[in-house]
């Protein structure tokens, strides 16, 4: 074993066999780089990055290779998610160098830590273009001991232009960003959104919850991006990259339908999309997104949690080497669980009806229609649809359960953890399931306990072990998870914890020229950084901002809404500048501005009427009829067209069955050549309801469109019998 036998990182502790002499990062590898004036090779990953495993088994295996690694370098192994601070600047360099980047990043810096050289996966020889690792050592020796003046001139030239970089995002303005950016990023959006299968751009394609949850901030008066809300996240929740056996989502899709994805499962992704699905379930009343809501927080408790209620990190993509082992089927498979009949019927409902699309010979469960279609096509109602495929979802998911398991990261990280008690709590509120807000309380105690020293908050503990002070991202989404908990419920006492914490960042992180620093001051840090461009999570600049706002507004204290003002000055030119990078703070400049003026309300022009059609039956089902009248010139959108806010029934109380819509037209609209379904004139649509507590409300979604224009999808409440009535505001 070597020196990282004695890490708690489960990505370092991948690495304590090689024959490498590896170092972790800390004095005393640096301090031996500059002793015998040695460069340093870098290689920067995390636990469950597969091209990291590869290079891993390929390279730092090799007994050849660590003989040369050894006698040339000192070399650091070094856990990005540990110290995202310095992941940053070096993934900055590899951008500099070769304007791309990635995991494992390779980088070779010279005693002063000044990156000359970088790139990302190698293989040990060349291989499909690629120069073999065992080239590159070669080529950095020779470049080291017979052109090292030209070495130290280009490692000094990249250092500056990171130094310029990171002091670019730190100019002050003289004004916060205008409230009119989120609307200039959200028109950015449009142009890179997939009307087909929803998200933006092509393949490869990543969740971005920044993304969405910029969507949703115009929920309520931009119709088109309710309609890019809603897409992308049903397209996902019925794609390959949401566990449809377990839960969860995997980290991103290979492909631009969402079938195939990178099959890791990390704990931010799952913790965002928590609240976005949780909330976009409080705004339709979807019952599938009910289930991708309560069956990701029992994907957290079953597989993400220690004893303690603490959220573990991630789960690896591979199993023995194999990139989604755990998760994919052959059709072989599949009949030895369900048996021939069984398979029958599930294969079209979980795609594994035509020829096997992974790597040739699997299939990746998903649903290729909505539940709700597939219902209708065998005029069933959708609950007894989903009750005949749970017990045979069960049966895969115990059987899935007898293979070998995937690696899971058991590391504890304060910010990571705030993203899920955020999407718990928030899950707890809508639902409503005061379970989840006990679960996300839970969680939270257990964070406070293990990540707290004399000195303040900590960012990562395993074990025992918790070496690494809090960035800006622990502050950040650890009180945003606080305040989810408050504002569902939970007590006064997470608003004074946060209040605590927020006091604690300021004091340890912000600049006094406005805005926060990611980490303190330390003498291994080529440059302070101050986040503000969103990647796989939202910037933690933008969070602060929006908590301190959240603060202000909670306590009434005037010196939480100053801080968010400083902060967003700090960054004003910038977002100005980039507006489509910098989503979230553009968002949080928007909110600090306050509301726009809303538009005049324009006449509505569609009433709705519902009654009683029959007399209730003995178990009490009575059926009912929603006669919705549309003035001339008007159309909505029929249920079998997806992408736009379509006519729905659902109980606001009690429950609905049976529900029956009529063949609308299919010429008024065309999408892509393909005519849509529409209503106009006099519509019935027919059911059957039952009380549960208190008299039956029925809820109609829709959105009224003329040729050109939409208005704002509204619900409409009504009560058979009764003329139809607006629900309150949801909160």
């Amino acid at each position: 074993m070597n020196r990282l036998a004695h890490e708690s990182s489960p990505y370092l502790l991948l690495h304590k066999n090689n024959p490498v002499d590896w170092y972790p990062w800390g004095e005393e590898a640096l301090a031996r780089a500059r002793q015998e004036d040695r460069p340093i090779f870098l290689s920067v990953g995390y636990s469950t990055c597969y091209w990291c495993h590869v290079m891993e088994r390929e390279s730092f295996s090799d007994q050849e290779i660590a003989e040369l690694m050894n006698r040339e370098f000192v070399n650091i192994k070094l856990d990005r998610e540990e110290r995202p601070d310095l992941d940053e600047i070096y993934m900055t360099a590899t951008q500099v160098l070769t304007q791309h980047g990635g995991w494992p990043n390779s980088v070779f810096l010279t005693p002063d830590l000044e990156p000359f050289f970088a790139g990302t996966y190698f293989p040990p020889d060349d291989r499909m273009g690629m120069p073999g690792f065992r080239r590159v050592l070669l080529s950095m020796v020779e470049a080291w001991k017979g052109r090292r003046s030209e070495v130290e001139q280009q490692a000094s030239e990249v250092a500056e232009a990171i130094r310029r970089y990171l002091e670019e995002r730190a100019q002050p303005s003289a004004s916060p960003p205008a409230a009119g950016l989120a609307r200039a990023s959200l028109d950015a959006l449009r142009q890179r959104f997939d009307p087909e299968w929803g998200g933006f751009g092509s393949a490869p394609k990543f969740p971005t919850p920044s993304n969405l949850l910029l969507l949703e901030e115009f929920v309520e008066e931009d119709p088109e991006a309710t309609r890019m809300l809603t897409e992308t996240l049903d397209q996902m929740a019925r794609g390959g990259i949401y566990d449809r056996l377990g839960g969860g989502f995997h980290r991103y899709a290979t492909d631009r339908e969402w079938q195939i994805p990178h099959f890791e499962k990390m704990l931010y992704d799952n913790g965002l999309l928590l609240e976005l699905y949780a909330r976009e379930w409080a705004r339709r009343g979807d019952p599938e997104t009910a289930r991708v809501v309560r069956a990701t927080v029992g994907y957290l408790e079953r597989e993400m949690s220690a004893d303690d209620g603490s959220f573990w990190a991630a789960l690896d993509a591979e199993t023995d080497g194999v990139e989604g082992a755990f998760y994919v089927w052959t059709a072989d498979e599949l009949r030895g669980v369900l048996g021939a009949e069984d398979f029958g019927f599930l294969a079209p409902l979980y795609g594994f009806d035509g020829p096997p699309f992974f790597e040739g010979s699997h299939y990746v469960l998903h649903l290729p229609r909505p539940l709700e279609e597939q219902a209708r096509k065998r005029r069933m109602a959708l609950d007894d649809l989903v009750a005949q495929i749970e017990p045979l979802r069960a049966r895969l998911f115990e059987a899935r359960a007898e293979r070998p398991a995937v690696l899971t990261d058991h590391k504890v990280m304060a910010d990571w953890n705030g993203m899920a008690i955020a999407g718990v709590a928030e899950a707890g509120r809508l639902l409503p399931e005061p379970t989840f807000v006990a679960r996300a309380e839970r969680a939270a105690e257990a964070v406070l306990r293990l990540l707290r020293s004399d000195d303040g908050l900590l960012h990562v503990r395993r074990g025992e072990q918790a070496p690494v002070p809090a960035l800006l991202a622990d502050y950040a989404f650890l009180v945003r998870g606080l305040l989810a908990l408050h504002r569902a419920g939970a007590g006064d006492r997470w608003l004074e914890v946060a209040c605590g914490l927020t006091t604690e960042q300021l004091e340890r992180l912000e600049d006094p020229a406005g805005g926060f620093f990611t980490t303190a001051a330390s003498d291994d840090l080529l440059g302070r950084s101050k986040e503000v461009f969103d990647g796989a999570t939202p910037a933690a600049n933008s969070i602060a901002v929006l908590n301190l706002l959240d603060l202000s507004e909670h306590t009434g204290e005037r010196r939480w809404r100053e801080a968010a003002e400083r902060t967003l000055r700090a960054f004003g030119g910038l977002v100005e500048k980039l507006p489509d990078g910098a989503r979230i703070m553009a968002l949080a400049a928007r909110r600090a501005a306050g509301p726009e003026a809303p538009e005049a309300p324009a006449e509505e022009p569609v009433s709705i009427e519902a009654g009683w059609s029959s007399e209730p039956t003995a178990d009490g089902w009575r059926g009912f009829e929603v006669v919705l009248r549309i003035d001339q010139g008007w159309h909505l959108y029929g249920p079998s067209v997806e992408g736009f806010p379509r006519v729905e029934v659902n109980a606001s109380s009690g429950e609905v069955r049976n529900l029956v819509y009529p063949a609308g037209e299919n010429d008024r609209i065309e999408l892509d050549g393909a005519g849509l379904e529409t209503y106009s004139g006099r519509v019935t649509i027919g059911g059957e309801a039952r009380a549960t507590e208190g008299p039956v409300r029925l809820a109609v979604a829709f959105q009224a469109c003329e040729r050109d224009r939409c208005l704002t999808p509204r619900v409409v409440e009504v009560e058979p019998g009764d003329a139809a009535a607006e629900p309150p505001p949801a909160p």
